[in-house]
């Protein structure tokens, strides 16, 4: 089992945290035994889910490669339909190169359709779009003179450097799967088959939403699992991630004190906050996690939790507090 830390890479205008606090920061995660630190991608508002956007990943990586020393650095997850794949395998790949092979790649097929207008991808492709996308970076990291001959991208005898220090890729994590709370993504419920057979095709690594139940989670998972088996893959090598948002309360504080730390990004209210993401103390959190690790047959491989600031309080209090109370986790912390 390995921890890490979705991090709170908020974009706050002369609010945003500095490169220093958040290296500061990122040293003592390393120090506690943290694994990796992953940030989201979002290129606009996307009220009312969020009431902020995030750092631009790529740059934001590359400088906390400068910063860190043995933690892996990464994406959870970035909306790889909006970029071009082949300058995206270039950019990606000197990431690797320059942190020393220290980047995990989470990609997802994003959800807020103004980001696709802006960039001139139509929305209804995201999903083939991302499939080509994978098939080709891959190729592009694997190989020279590529060819690919797709209904959305197509190279002939192409040839990227650097190529990622990490061989075969740096490990592909993708995002997706049922989830109770689309009506705030301004989406409706749809079969989401399609984007199960993408994970169980081309993922290393599974994680689910935050905001699904354990339930929602095993009846996925059962379907990841035999769509891998069509594919001719052994869904025992797709890992798994736990991911949340969270603050950890001391023993006596109330719900209600985590508001302003909850709307900084938020647009949500305190019930929703308290159904699906990770607010209480740290005996009932650990409870929680404990429950979607037992929902994923116990094949978690990573539990990443997001705090909402950069202090290094929730940090010690997630290490010391919560993370050794999780059943089904061998601690590291």
């Amino acid at each position: 089992m390995r921890y890490g830390l979705r991090i709170p890479s908020f974009a706050l205008g002369p609010r945003t945290a500095t490169l220093e606090e958040m290296g500061r920061y990122l040293r003592r995660a390393e120090d506690l035994g943290f694994d990796c630190a992953v940030s989201i991608d979002h290129l606009l508002l996307t009220p009312p889910a969020y009431a902020c956007t995030w750092l631009e990943p790529l740059a934001l990586l590359s400088a906390l490669a400068g910063v860190t020393r043995t933690m892996k650095l990464g994406t959870m997850v970035l909306v790889l339909p909006l970029r071009n794949p082949v300058s995206f395998a270039k950019e990606w790949a000197t990431l690797d190169l320059l942190s020393g092979g220290r980047s995990i790649l989470g990609i997802g097929v994003g959800w807020h359709e103004d980001e696709f207008a802006l960039m001139g991808v139509p929305y209804r492709e995201r999903g083939p779009r991302m499939n080509e996308a994978i098939e080709l970076v891959q190729a592009l990291w694997a190989g020279d003179d590529v060819t690919y001959e797709g209904r959305y991208y197509r190279v002939r005898n192409l040839t990227i450097d650097p190529k990622p220090a990490q061989k075969p890729h740096p490990p592909i994590w993708i995002g997706g799967g049922t989830q109770p709370s689309e009506k705030v993504y301004a989406q409706t419920v749809r079969n989401i088959d399609p984007v199960l057979r993408r994970i169980a095709k081309y993922a290393d690594t599974w994680v689910p939403h935050s905001s699904a139940t354990p339930e929602m989670v095993r009846g996925d998972w059962e379907q990841v699992q035999r769509f891998a088996r069509e594919a001719g893959r052994d869904p025992g090598r797709i890992g798994r991630v736990y991911s949340n948002f969270v603050w950890v309360l001391k023993q006596g504080e109330k719900p209600e004190s985590a508001i302003p730390r909850f709307k900084v990004y938020s647009g949500m209210d305190l019930d929703y906050w308290r159904t699906y993401y990770l607010l209480g103390e740290a005996e009932e959190l650990a409870r929680r996690i404990s429950a979607r690790i037992a929902a994923l047959d116990g094949g978690v491989d990573t539990i990443v939790l997001n705090p909402l600031d950069w202090g290094l309080e929730q940090l010690e209090l997630i290490a010391g507090e919560v993370l050794p109370r999780v059943v089904g986790a061998v601690a590291r912390l």
